[in-house]
């Protein structure tokens, strides 16, 4: 087995962050967590142009990638499985500013449908809500 490269783009509006609730088991226990929206990089595609791919696929919403962060190794385990990321994380903007108006997109991925609202940063600083990949909330801390 393989780490995976993947790639998330982290939307930021006054004092909230955009992000993607999902429900389930993970490395800190079972119930609601989330993440940015973003994804596996393909062979020969680049980061930055994953994460536009991204949006695209999964809330149909364009996006314009501001700047580079920083890059995240998250190794967890959940049961007895490890997961390996290698993780690309981006500043992005929506290309349609009406888009920061609306109060949740639907994220579709397969038949999956999940949904993406904006979190109050602080929710996530104190650990209110968890955030995944594990480092994601120091360094944002730190950037944003």
């Amino acid at each position: 087995m393989y780490p995976r490269a993947n790639t998330l783009g982290i939307i930021v509006k006054d004092n909230y962050i955009l992000l993607e609730e999902q429900a389930g088991k993970h490395s800190k226990g079972i119930g609601s967590y989330y993440r940015p929206i973003g994804g596996t990089i393909e062979f020969g595609e680049r980061s930055n142009e994953t994460l536009v791919r991204e949006f695209t696929e999964e809330l149909g919403v364009d996006v314009v990638v501001k700047g580079y962060i920083s890059c995240i190794e998250n190794i967890f385990k959940i049961d007895e499985v490890i997961g390996h990321e290698i993780t690309q994380i981006y500043l992005v903007d929506f290309k349609d500013k009406n888009l920061y108006h609306k109060e949740y997109f639907a994220v579709s991925e397969g038949k999956k449908v999940t949904y993406a609202k904006w979190i109050l940063k602080e929710e996530i600083f104190s650990g209110e809500k968890v955030l995944y990949p594990n480092g994601l909330t120091e360094l944002l801390q730190e950037e944003i």
